[in-house]
């Protein structure tokens, strides 16, 4: 870290969750015209070129980067994400920038009740009450006995779990390797994956679909820029409550470029599990 400065760490925040909420929007347009795995192929492929040269400029370049303890996990890590990113776009043309926000910003408080069996972490009371109400935000989002259950809202569900397993994983591998390490492997092992995969659903990609591709691929890249700088100036336990603009963003988007809808109940559950991840960030910072 340079030096501390929480204040220019939570604008940094602010802008990144911006940017990614608008990236989030580009995918999906994208991918309601393309296929998903094309889309995402094609993002991996520029955000493993910032990688590998972001690398290469640090001290020890490449050589350092590729080292680790955890070569099978870091492998592991990369694949998982790339797939959770796919699963993620395909509920944006499923359900919406909205509600795949809506119930895939439970993911915090998976990371939380997943950790003690996982990473052997110590879980209280209190934060175990936050798991409940949580899982009640999410109950009222999706609303299974009324009748007005759909099967489509288990995909960000899957989504959010699998993002969950890609954070402990990382909180696995960072007792022995540096985030330089694990940030090379993200990009260039989802990059591999994408690849093998999307090259068999290639399609052409039509006139000015091109400068949305690229404006998805610079989002995507500007994105993970600001993040690195934001935790580069604060503290982490300082700037992550922030991460929760991405929500309300996401649904401004979704509302105003896609004509998406927001129902009470959505706007109610989401607001539950904010609160309910934000007290679950507050005890973890207590507690350390």
């Amino acid at each position: 870290m340079s030096g501390t400065n929480n204040r220019l760490g939570i604008l940094l925040m602010c802008l990144t969750t911006f940017v990614f909420a608008m990236q989030d929007g580009i995918s999906r347009y994208m991918a309601s015209e393309y296929n998903a795995y094309l889309v995402v192929m094609i993002r991996y492929w520029f955000f493993a070129a910032f990688v590998v040269a972001l690398s290469a400029r640090r001290p020890g370049g490449l050589r350092k980067a590729v080292k680790t303890k955890h070569l099978w996990l870091q492998v592991f890590r990369g694949a998982l994400l790339a797939a959770e990113i796919v699963v993620t776009v395909v509920s944006f043309t499923l359900l919406g920038l909205t509600e795949t926000h809506a119930i895939f910003i439970c993911y915090p408080l998976m990371i939380a009740a997943l950790s003690g069996p996982i990473l052997g972490e110590s879980v209280g009371w209190r934060r175990w009450a936050a798991i409940g109400v949580g899982l009640i935000g999410v109950l009222i989002i999706l609303q299974p006995g009324y009748g007005v259950f759909s099967p489509a809202a288990i995909v960000p569900i899957v989504g959010a779990l699998m993002f969950a397993v890609y954070g402990l994983a990382t909180r696995y591998v960072a007792t022995d390797d540096g985030s330089a390490v694990s940030f090379f492997y993200t990009g260039t092992v989802g990059m591999v994956c994408m690849t093998a995969v999307g090259v068999f659903f290639w399609e052409p990609i039509i006139g000015t679909d091109w400068y949305w591709m690229i404006t998805l691929c610079i989002t995507g890249v500007l994105g993970h820029w600001l993040l690195i700088k934001t935790y580069d100036h604060a503290e982490a336990s300082a700037v992550q409550p922030f991460a929760y603009l991405q929500l309300p963003f996401a649904s401004a988007l979704g509302i105003f470029a896609f004509g998406e809808t927001l129902r009470t109940n959505v706007a109610i559950g989401a607001a539950i599990i904010v609160a309910a991840g934000l007290f679950t960030l507050w005890r973890e910072r207590q507690a350390k």
